[in-house]
């Protein structure tokens, strides 16, 4: 396999892993095996008529990410994404800055806007709001890990003078993330990221992703080959190693891996699978 695609596993929040000690042998087999990085969701409240199941176990995804920081020594971790809007920007730069600085620099944090409305709004967020605050709370943390006397006014938040400690290790933040297939979604990757993330795309999907990306890019000052833009993608399925090398000709550079049900022996299955076919092949 090129060297330039890395492979993740998604999901070790959910499910048969939510349990304790599943957890924690899948996370330290997948980095074992070679997996370059380890992501979980964030559902915090769902409604009933979703379509993943209301009664799967899931764990919240900043516990689990510091859960996985412990159990593990060198995989990078990823939210694969944080609902922004529904998230109090303070408190959140506080909770990554922790994770990456206990995890030694390890972190990855992908953010979107989300769209359960039920849970958006369970956790007092309207949805014609959201994408005002997604914009206004990233901004707001970039303030807090960056500059030297955070200050920062906005409609939603605001503070001066207001310090968090310890920074990340990773500076002057870590890695952002940004999901999404709307042009808000590509501006903000384009114009505030260091990378992309789409959600179960085939290979046809990707290819109009990345050129709603390369659009985006010649109005916010990155070159039209996306630069160092970081692309990562969910498959719709698990790929076959020829399928993997097409992702890779695309541009992306990262896929995230998730077994057909995270219920039962599907999760390790697959990181078997990954390790025999696609992570240690030349």
């Amino acid at each position: 396999m090129a060297n330039e695609l890395k492979f993740g596993l998604y999901g070790l929040h959910r499910g048969s892993s939510a349990d304790p000690a599943t957890m924690a042998r899948r996370a330290r087999l997948a980095e074992d095996a070679g997996f370059e990085s380890l992501w979980v969701g964030d559902h915090i409240a769902l409604p009933d008529n979703d379509e993943d199941s209301r009664e799967q176990p899931r764990i919240e995804a900043l516990v689990a990410l510091a859960h996985l920081a412990a159990l593990t020594d060198r995989i990078r971790l990823g939210a694969g994404v944080i609902v922004l809007p529904q998230r109090q920007p303070v408190l959140l730069a506080k909770q990554l800055a922790s994770i990456d600085h206990l995890s030694g620099g390890r972190l990855t944090v992908g953010i979107g806007v989300g769209y359960v409305e039920p849970e958006l709004s369970a956790l007092g967020v309207p949805l014609s709001e959201r994408g005002a605050r997604t914009d206004e709370y990233l901004a707001a943390m970039r303030a807090l890990w960056a500059e030297p006397a955070p200050h920062f006014e906005g409609r939603f938040v605001a503070f001066a003078n207001v310090f968090e400690r310890p920074r990340p290790v990773q500076r002057p933040r870590p890695p952002i993330v940004v999901g999404g297939h709307s042009p808000a979604a590509y501006r903000r990757a384009t114009e505030q990221g260091n990378g992309w993330y789409g959600w179960e795309l085939d290979l046809g999907q990707t290819a109009a992703a990345l050129t709603g990306l390369r659009e985006a890019s010649k109005r916010w000052n990155r070159p039209t080959d996306l630069g160092n833009l970081e692309i990562t993608v969910t498959p719709d399925r698990i790929p076959d190693p020829a399928t993997a090398r097409q992702y890779a000709a695309l541009g992306v550079h990262r896929l995230l891996l998730q077994p057909p049900t995270m219920d039962g022996p599907a999760m390790d299955h697959l990181i078997t699978l990954a390790a025999q076919t696609l992570i240690n092949q030349p």
